[in-house]
């Protein structure tokens, strides 16, 4: 096995065990025993586990950013978001080890960011295109923002439940994160308001 080969081999090793059982519950000796190395094989690939972990991690943002840029370009309807959404569940689930790394912070010595900074990204992306969306209807683009972190979210946050519960199908799930999204943007209120009667929590 060339030198590549072997560091790709321990990369998919150290990715399945870090989606399994996390950071602190993979060890160097179980990815070379799974690989037929010993240890500083390992060593002298990485530098150890905190090198391979944040490749693997750094691996994972790469490919979703470069999916969520790809599905975020050109024009804008309910076929492409309803493309959008299917195509973030099929990447979810045509990398689950990958996406379940991700979903956990990044381990503090890795160097890599977090799920929570790769979702801030993604949410920038959005905030431009819903920045230009409110500006169209006559809505204030400075709350875009917002409203990209709330799109997004949901999106990341029901991938999450989908990936262990598996129904419904892919395609209904996407259904419904459009039905709630795409509409509610459709039918967004200018100055939204709390009902009459409900307030905030009581001060002393």
């Amino acid at each position: 096995m060339s030198g590549k080969e072997r560091r790709e081999q321990l990369l998919d090793i150290g990715r399945h065990l870090f989606a399994e059982r996390g950071f602190e519950g993979t060890s160097i000796e179980e990815i070379a025993s799974r690989a037929d190395v010993s240890k500083p094989v390992v060593y002298e690939h990485f530098g150890g586990k905190e090198g391979l972990y944040a490749v693997v991690v750094d691996r994972e943002v790469g490919r979703l950013l470069t999916l969520s840029t790809q599905i975020l370009g050109g024009e804008h309807n309910r076929a492409k978001f309803e493309g959008a959404a299917i195509a973030l569940l099929r990447y979810i689930e045509d990398n689950a080890d990958g996406f379940r790394i991700l979903v956990r912070d990044s381990h503090p010595a890795s160097g890599a960011g977090t799920f929570g900074s790769l979702i801030s990204d993604i949410a920038s992306q959005v905030e431009y295109i819903l920045g230009d969306v409110f500006t169209e209807r006559g809505y204030d683009p400075k709350l875009a923002p917002m409203y990209a972190q709330m799109l997004v979210g949901m999106v990341a946050v029901t991938g999450q439940w989908w990936l262990d519960a598996r129904k419904p199908k892919l395609e209904e799930v996407a259904a419904h994160l459009v039905n709630l999204a795409w509409n509610g943007l459709s039918q967004l209120d200018p100055k939204p308001r709390l009902s009459a009667g409900v307030t905030g929590a009581k001060r002393d």
